[in-house]
């Protein structure tokens, strides 16, 4: 099954080798005689009928008059609208909804693919194709319906896409419509300017291909990835065609491969279609580039089809008996598939004559159809939705809402603008792999391949993972950099929200996922000088200073309104002797007297600004403490629990790489009373192994 098609309008880019395709000319032709009584099928729309039954042939009558009466309003609708390449408008909705037919795509699909541009481009209303076709088809026509320049002006493409991704969250189906558009946009790209040609190229490159692949859709993947390639890269595409055309001329070494992996199937009594599949023009370049001179058998490779799941691993075993594998080849994506719902054994024998090396695909008759159609090939899933119980996690079990999916409409509402979108959605497609963690406290987390703990946090929490201040990964404390691996088990750690504490700009630089970056970004923009308090609203409560007085070679003048921003660097808390200095945002940054930094504002020639600690009910303040110890099995556990025991929570914690046996910790804690820092570092001192607890001194900026 494929969606191969005509060759497209420019005879540079590439055609799909396969059997030959249908002329659109004569589609347009069949177009141009007008429509058909309705005793019969219009002759343009019997081709897309043709391939619909071959997959569906319980097709009702009735299904087929939706199709007849879709094709009767696209028609006139679009009558007297011409392509660039001088042919009838109808032909591209009739070209989108017959590749749609040849990947299997159920009737609904079809009736809105013949309509998609309707609304768009002609007189019809969403109103008229809701009454004649129902809620279903109208939703899909709409979803797939641009926004207007004239409205939306430079950010019409990328919030076209947003509502278009929005719409795919609760219907796959807009999304199928929009990769066929785009496939047979792409086809027939060659009436338009190469700028031209070269911008759309760039966005199905960027976006609508890693979509075809995420949906599973490989049939629409693979022949946009060669279009695209024709197009931004015509050298190495004219290199590629020549070496495919040349190799075509010889014999085909996999021919006598397949031929005796038929045998051996044979003899084993296992029924199986062996064929051979040559590569597409882009995985032939791949292919030179990772092996530099190609071999005969390096231009396609062999694929078994079974009727079982078990048949699969008895192929395997036979090809893996009678031939010399190649391990380092073997993949097996039947026990683990991937995220794009792809199934098949990979693996690669040696040819008995000992000089060729076959890639073999082995996959059902069923995998492969999923394969090749993706998303496509699970037809309506409003009809499976109805059928499958809930996921316990409140995750749609639906295979057409996929976690990728919903992660993606999860951030695309945090976006605050079109160009932060776009570029969200690109790095977000550039993920090409997925992995699985689990919730310590139970469920499921999908992320990218590279994500850490920060993105962890933000993907179960949302917002509220601004108060992360550590993670444990296979209950072991863990920097929040970490980057987790598939089957890891996460427990995020956060602090209450009146602790004040908040994301660091550092961790941009460790988070991958967009809800992550722009989840930060926002927090960060909000609060450009980081958690402060003032006098007057005092945000992190318990701790306070006097906002206060700037001492000036004339006179002492008044700071009123002064936020206050404990310094990092010594954190200091009650009865420590501070001192101030005022920084940009009339922020005005404590220190404790014996600070470095005081010294280094003091040769700056910094002025320092009068403070003074205030009495205040339940005073929480923050601190830093550094507890030197020998290394030993569980000391990172028992000092975390001496802390918790004293009632003081951890607002972040580090833990240095052992040197010569000796572990250093760093703990910024948040402590309910300043009374309770001499108590708390006694009992630090007690833990076994831990031979020092003192206040941490770090190097401060000398802007600070």
């Amino acid at each position: 099954m494929s969606a191969e098609a005509t060759g497209p309008t420019n005879p540079g880019l590439p055609r799909r080798r396969g059997r030959s395709r249908l002329d659109l000319r004569r589609l347009g032709r069949a177009a141009l005689r007008g429509s058909a009584s309705r005793d019969r099928l219009p002759d343009a729309i019997g081709h897309v009928v043709e391939a619909h039954r071959a997959h569906h042939p319980d097709a009702s009558q009735e299904q087929l008059d939706a199709l007849r009466r879709a094709y009767v309003l696209a028609e006139s609708s679009h009558r007297g609208q011409m392509r660039k390449s001088g042919e009838p408008y109808i032909t591209h909705p009739l070209a989108v909804t017959l590749i749609l037919a040849q990947l299997g795509a159920e009737t609904t699909t079809l009736v809105a693919s013949l309509l998609h541009d309707t609304v768009e481009d002609t007189e019809v209303t969403l109103d008229q194709v809701r009454t004649e076709f129902g809620d279903e088809v109208c939703y899909l026509v709409d979803g797939v319906t641009k926004l207007e320049k004239v409205d939306y002006g430079a950010a019409a493409e990328p919030e076209t896409f947003r509502k278009m991704l929005v719409a795919t969250g609760n219907d796959v189906r807009v999304m199928s419509i929009k990769l066929a558009d785009r496939l047979h946009n792409m086809r027939t790209l060659g009436v338009m300017r190469p700028e031209k040609q070269a911008r759309i190229a760039k966005v199905t490159r960027d976006v609508l291909i890693p979509l075809a692949e995420r949906l599973g859709v490989q049939a629409l993947k693979t022949e946009l990835e060669d279009l695209v390639f024709a197009i931004l890269h015509p050298e190495e595409y004219a290199k590629t065609k020549a070496l495919i055309a040349e190799n075509e001329r010889g014999s085909d070494p996999l021919a006598a491969i397949a031929e005796d992996v038929r045998g051996v199937l044979r003899e084993a009594d296992i029924e199986a279609e062996v064929l051979i599949r040559p590569r597409h023009f882009v995985s032939v370049h791949r292919v030179r580039m990772k092996r530099g001179e190609l071999r005969g058998a390096d231009f396609g490779r062999l694929l078994v089809l079974v009727n079982e799941d078990a048949d699969c691993y008895g192929v395997l075993g036979e090809l893996h008996t009678c031939f010399t594998p190649v391990v380092s080849e073997f993949k097996d994506f039947i026990a683990v598939p991937k995220f794009n719902l792809y199934q098949s054994l990979h693996t690669a024998v040696v040819g008995r004559d000992g000089g060729q090396v076959a890639e073999v695909l082995i996959r059902t008759h069923q995998m492969h159809k999923v394969a090749e159609a993706g998303v496509v090939a699970l037809g309506n899933p409003y009809a499976q939705a109805a059928s499958e119980e809930p996921a316990p996690d409140g995750e749609r079990a639906d295979p057409t809402r996929p976690g990728w999916l919903s992660r993606l409409l999860d951030w695309q509402q945090a976006a605050p603008d079109p160009d932060t979108f776009w570029s969200s959605l690109r790095e977000e497609l550039a993920q090409d792999r997925e992995i699985t963690v689990y919730r310590a406290a139970g469920g499921t987390l999908g992320l990218p391949a590279g994500a850490s703990c920060i993105d962890a946090a933000y993907a179960q929490h949302g917002e509220g993972a601004h108060h992360c201040i550590g993670a444990r990964v296979n209950d072991r404390l863990v920097a929040l950099s970490t980057v987790l691996r598939d089957g890891d088990t996460v427990q995020i750690l956060l602090a209450p929200p009146e602790a004040g504490t908040g994301p660091d700009a550092e961790w941009l630089d460790h988070a991958r996922t967009p809800a992550a970056r722009i989840a930060i970004k926002g927090w960060l923009a909000a609060h450009p000088d980081g958690p402060a308090v003032s006098e007057q609203t005092a945000p992190r409560p318990g701790l306070t200073v006097a906002g206060a007085r700037h001492s000036a070679a004339n006179a002492v003048v008044d700071l009123p309104g002064a936020a206050v921003r404990l310094a990092g660097c010594c954190t200091p808390v009650p009865p420590d002797a501070v001192t101030g200095f005022a920084v940009r945002g009339n922020v005005v940054t404590v220190h404790r007297v014996g600070c470095p930094a005081v010294g280094r504002m003091a040769a700056l020639g910094r002025g320092p600004v009068g403070v003074r600690w205030v009495e205040v009910d339940s005073a929480q303040c923050r601190v830093t403490l550094t507890a030197e110890s020998f290394g030993r099995p569980h000391l990172l556990a028992d000092l975390t629990e001496a802390i918790a025991i004293e009632g003081v929570a951890i607002v972040s914690a580090t833990v240095e790489p052992p040197t010569e046996g000796r572990v250093r910790h760093t703990y910024t804690l948040q402590l309910p009373d300043a009374a309770r820092l001499p108590g708390l570092m006694r009992a630090m001192r007690k833990v076994a192994g831990v031979y020092d607890v003192s206040r941490a001194q770090h190097r401060a900026a000398a802007t600070s």
